[in-house]
């Protein structure tokens, strides 16, 4: 099942406080970016951040999810009616995330 372009508004709504988010569609669901690394995407209407121990921390009951078939475990955020958290969120994981994979 692909993710709705309605759920995407909704997630890119909640996430207006921070600078430089943005999305790129990919197979039917979306990546999130966020000041150029990829914290996590909308799989499914699920929004799923990467396992990263400050986002452990600031969601300690999250549940753990598959986003597709063969992909590694994520996140399930399950707190996106809050804007405050979500931007929390980000700006504590983003140190964490990796640095993007440099083209060719």
């Amino acid at each position: 099942m692909a993710s709705s372009k309605e759920y995407l508004d909704y997630i890119m709504e909640q996430l207006s406080e921070l600078q430089s988010v943005s999305y790129r569609k990919m197979m039917g669901e979306y990546i999130i970016y966020y000041r150029g690394k990829i914290p996590g995407g909308i799989y499914d209407d699920r929004f799923l951040i990467k396992p990263v121990d400050s986002a452990k921390a600031l969601m300690p009951n999250a549940r753990l999810e598959i986003p597709y078939n063969g992909g590694k475990s994520m996140l399930l955020v399950d707190n996106v009616d809050n804007k405050a958290f979500l931007k929390e969120l980000f700006e504590a994981i983003y140190e964490e995330l990796p640095a993007p994979k440099a083209r060719k």
